[in-house]
């Protein structure tokens, strides 16, 4: 009976954990809250900064992984917690900013595209979290995505944003057309359409300087005039999804 405070004791010390382990929780729930706060801003009409913290919420989702492997602090308790900040940043949070930016005076129509944008992005991360534990049944596999991820279709969807902040109203009194780029977007993301992972390729030690190079002018401009560059990148990313399919089926022998 004596023995029984020190067997918990020794329990509650195998439970503990180095405070860096919690680092990457703390990466996601940061992104998560400021994917959230862009709504905010959209319902005070800053749509610059309810832009701003998407943007910041999907460089901080492409960090937490990052983060996770490299202290090796990876868990279930991680990816649950990653996939439930995703539906609310990239799934919840645009498709809030975008009703309210060109959606809100389209009434029952524009909100069904909402919805269906949303349920796009919850069926496009449930389908990730079964399939990440199955082994690919191709190698080619892992170099594409099934659907667009969930970062990228929130990014699409907010680039008619930032195009009107170079004076580009895509859907200028086009609600209806507004409506059905947003539905669009979600349908990508839960389709299962080949799209490519480019951070799954390996690059040869001759092309590394060349890559660094065209990153370092890619950021220039995104610096510089990043509501013209980002949509660009958003255009050029929709052009690569039939290449991308295009490659994939020929490398796994089926047709598209």
């Amino acid at each position: 009976m004596a023995r029984a405070p020190m067997e918990n004791g020794q329990r509650r010390r195998l439970r503990d954990m180095p405070v860096s382990r919690l680092f990457p929780n703390m990466v996601t729930i940061a992104g998560m809250c400021c994917g959230v706060s862009s709504i905010r801003f959209a319902f005070d009409e800053k749509w610059e900064a309810a832009v701003m913290f998407l943007i910041v919420a999907a460089i901080l989702d492409a960090m937490d992984g990052l983060v996770a492997r490299l202290l090796r602090a990876t868990s279930n308790f991680g990816a649950q917690l990653d996939s439930l900040s995703d539906v609310m940043c990239f799934g919840l949070a645009p498709a809030v900013v975008f009703w309210l930016w060109a959606l809100s005076d389209f009434k029952r129509f524009g909100w069904a595209a909402v919805l269906i944008y949303i349920a796009c992005c919850a069926l496009r991360l449930a389908r990730f979290n079964v399939s990440i534990t199955k082994e690919p049944k191709h190698p080619a596999e892992r170099f594409f995505f099934t659907g667009v991820p969930a970062p990228g279709g929130a990014m699409l969807a907010i680039s008619p944003i930032m195009l009107s902040f170079q004076d580009i109203d895509v859907f200028h009194e086009r609600a209806p057309l507004a409506a059905l780029y947003l539905a669009l977007i979600g349908a990508l993301m839960a389709s299962r359409i080949p799209t490519v992972a480019a951070k799954n390729f390996r690059i040869s030690q001759d092309y590394i300087p060349y890559v660094l190079a065209a990153a370092t002018v890619i950021m220039a401009f995104a610096i510089i005039t990043p509501w013209a560059t980002l949509p660009l990148l958003g255009g050029l990313y929709l052009l690569s999804i039939p290449v991308s399919a295009y490659a994939f089926y020929r490398l796994v022998g089926k047709r598209a």
